[in-house]
């Protein structure tokens, strides 16, 4: 402190530390905390009131489709009016031609009141409200005093239109009545990170179950209570096992970079004359010149089926039939040490730089073999590097997106950045795509710690990386 103000002066000080401080509340902070906000606030459609409201509004959709099936009451109109399909419950759909389409019962539209309509049949008080893993399951009806009503084809339409006139009429005030309730109540809740935790029943025959149980994947899931086995039944806590592998596999992916990136550093800051080093780093930034999608892009026309790498493998006759190398997990390993090689080491690299080379020529005087010079005295002097390469490195791992979706193409398992955006934009499910957002750099920051406190490293000590 008393260096920067000796340097820059009070007020260049000052701004510098403002100019910190809004930067880390913008781009930091205040992104957190509205993620954290949202991952407590209960999704809209998880609430009592949207369920009241979704019932009354199949009830009224129910109601237009009778109307307009009523007054053109003849195979024509149930096709025109666009909501006719094939359930399980019963009634096949008139096709435009006049035939029947079938059913899971067999009942053809001869025998029916009407054909089949989602709304119709999702007009029903006895509907099943959104509750945590773990909770009773309650109804619409038994826990706010609803008369069991619900729209049967069997009636005639006249009584159906008046069934759903009901329903909607209930569900309606019922709505308001949960609204102004909900408006007074707290509206946070933890329980949207309890979907990382639930478990989930997975179907399986008895001969895929034998087959799954004797995978040493799922043995080992199994002995850390992410697998188990209830009633029969074998169920799954997806969530903690897509995040379990995703930090598995960043860790794997920062080692392996470490692994390669060490020598590099050394050969360029301690074993390889100036001239020399900057041949070396020019082979190393070059590539980096280029897009980060194009380079991952690229390198799927390397392991395509009919790719180079292929190609190669069959020409000399190592093997007949293309190797699956985009079902491979080692696959995205070697893209993303190869994306994120430069995070590792160019701070390892810049500390190492900094190392007096008397004291390795004094260690081998002393008789230190090449193990023990860098055992004792290069790994410890370029500990702030390692630290800094393998934290950028595991972090940029665990949030990698476009490397995992490109390479595998949807062949392997998702890591758990695709899990987030799955749950934000596919499954429009924000409120727990933010909880899975804000638990996964909790936990991601936590590591980190550790890593720093394993590797008896300080942030100040980060400030010789530069």
């Amino acid at each position: 402190m008393k260096g920067l103000l000796k340097g820059y002066g009070a007020a260049l000080s000052a701004f510098f530390f403002g100019a910190v401080l809004v930067w880390g509340l913008i781009l930091i902070i205040l992104p957190q905390l509205t993620m954290l906000e949202r991952a407590i606030t209960a999704p809209k459609r998880g609430l009592d009131s949207s369920v009241a409201l979704s019932l009354s509004r199949d009830a009224q959709t129910c109601i237009s489709v009778l109307k307009t099936y009523e007054m053109q009451p003849d195979a024509e109109a149930a096709s025109a009016g666009g909501m006719g399909i094939p359930s399980a419950s019963g009634m096949a759909v008139p096709s435009s031609s006049g035939m029947a389409v079938p059913s899971a019962t067999g009942q053809t539209p001869a025998q029916a009141t009407r054909p089949y309509i989602l709304q119709c049949d999702r007009a029903n008080t006895h509907k099943s409200l959104v509750r945590a893993s773990g909770e009773p399951s309650q109804y619409l009806d038994t826990l706010y005093g609803l008369p069991v009503m619900a729209v049967s084809d069997a009636d005639t339409v006249e009584k159906q239109i008046a069934t759903a006139e009901k329903i909607s009429e209930r569900a309606k005030a019922l709505f308001v009545d949960l609204k102004a309730r909900e408006a007074r109540a707290t509206p946070y809740t933890l329980a949207n990170f309890g979907w990382l935790t639930q478990a989930r029943m997975i179907p399986l025959s008895e001969t895929q179950k034998t087959i799954e149980d004797a995978k040493l994947s799922k043995k080992l899931i199994g002995l850390i209570g992410l697998r188990f086995e209830r009633d029969g039944k074998v169920y799954e806590r997806i969530g903690l096992i897509t995040l379990a592998r995703t930090l598995s596999f960043a860790i794997a992916a920062t080692a392996l970079a470490l692994l390669l990136c060490y020598p590099m550093a050394y050969k360029v800051a301690l074993a390889t004359t100036p001239e020399r080093a900057v041949w070396l780093f020019l082979g190393l930034v070059i590539p980096y010149a280029i897009v980060e999608l194009m380079r991952i892009y690229a390198w799927t026309v390397i392991i395509d089926n009919n790719g180079l790498l292929n190609g190669v493998l069959q020409w000399l006759h190592v093997v007949d039939d293309p190797i699956q190398f985009k079902r491979f997990p080692g696959t995205v390993f070697v893209v993303i040490v190869y994306t994120y090689v430069l995070f590792m080491v160019f701070p390892i690299y810049n500390v190492m730089n900094t190392l007096d080379r008397n004291q390795i020529e004094a260690a081998k005087d002393l008789g230190a073999s090449t193990w023990r010079v860098h055992w004792r005295i290069i790994i410890p002097h370029s500990k702030p590097g390692i630290a800094v390469g393998a934290i950028a490195t595991f972090m940029l791992s665990a949030g990698a997106f476009s490397v995992p979706r490109i390479i595998s193409r949807g062949l392997q398992a998702e890591w758990f950045s695709q899990t987030i955006y799955n749950k934000f934009f596919e499954s429009e499910n924000s409120n727990v795509g933010a909880a899975y957002s804000f638990a996964y750099t909790m936990i991601c920051f936590v590591l980190v710690g550790l890593f720093m406190w394993l590797m008896r490293t300080r942030l100040k000590d980060f400030a010789r990386v530069q």
